[in-house]
């Protein structure tokens, strides 16, 4: 499979609005200080534990791992380039917010096991993890036929990893974000050929290239819809 490298280069969630929501939300589901030891598991160009470490100018920088390393990652945040899995066994550090965005089902269903298991261990008292994923019943994402078929086939694995979390994390919260995109028709074209979801990256060229004619027939020239994702939250 190819690398999801561009979910976060310039697409609604690098922009500022995006950014600034999301940080609030976090903000809302954990008491964020000075003091707050924080760790994002798949940060991708770390946008968003940047923001929070420039309003909130934590003591120790906010720590992001990613098995990719592209270009133009954030300067203020310790970023590592690492399978989330082996930093968990080899650090020492407790965290008190772990954030896991968008990324749980890269891993297989053991892996998912041990990453929440590891990261139970790696919290301090009252410490957090929030894991998101996209909402994929009824969700508004534009898709053309094929993005929507490898979408929905990614649904068995999600009630998958919702059996593991509900075995492993045993006492969690599931709650909503919401977000409200409006985009270009062109920039969201841009965003399909540069394979923001990875449910595009193993769907091929001739296919991206129908699809995108699809689009280009189905929506408007300005695309409006919300963006929804599950948010699971655990509190040690």
């Amino acid at each position: 499979m190819r690398q999801l490298k561009n979910w976060d280069n310039k697409t609604w969630l690098s922009s500022s609005k995006y950014i600034l929501s999301f940080a609030n939300f976090l903000k809302k589901k954990n008491r964020i200080n000075k003091n707050s030891k924080i760790l994002d598991l798949g940060c991708g160009r770390a946008f968003i534990i940047s923001h929070l470490h420039k309003k909130i100018k934590f003591d120790i920088k906010p720590i992001g791992i990613d098995v990719v390393k592209n270009k133009n990652i954030k300067k203020n945040v310790t970023f590592l380039k690492l399978n989330a899995i082996k930093y968990l066994k080899n650090t020492n550090q407790l965290f008190d917010l772990i954030l896991i965005k968008q990324t749980i089902h890269f891993f297989s269903k053991k892996q998912i096991k041990e990453l929440l298991n590891l990261a139970k261990r790696k919290l301090n008292t009252k410490g957090q993890i929030l894991i998101f994923s996209l909402k994929l019943n009824n969700n508004q994402i534009p898709c053309f036929k094929k993005m929507k078929f490898e979408l929905l086939k990614s649904k068995k694995k999600e009630e998958e990893i919702m059996k593991i979390v509900k075995l492993t994390l045993k006492k969690y919260k599931i709650e909503k974000y919401n977000f409200k995109v409006n985009i270009t028709k062109f920039k969201y074209i841009k965003m399909i050929k540069d394979r923001y979801m990875s449910c595009l990256l193993n769907i091929s060229e001739n296919e991206i290239k129908k699809g995108i004619n699809e689009i280009k027939s189905n929506y408007k020239n300005q695309i409006k819809f919300t963006d929804t994702l599950n948010c699971i939250n655990y509190k040690k």
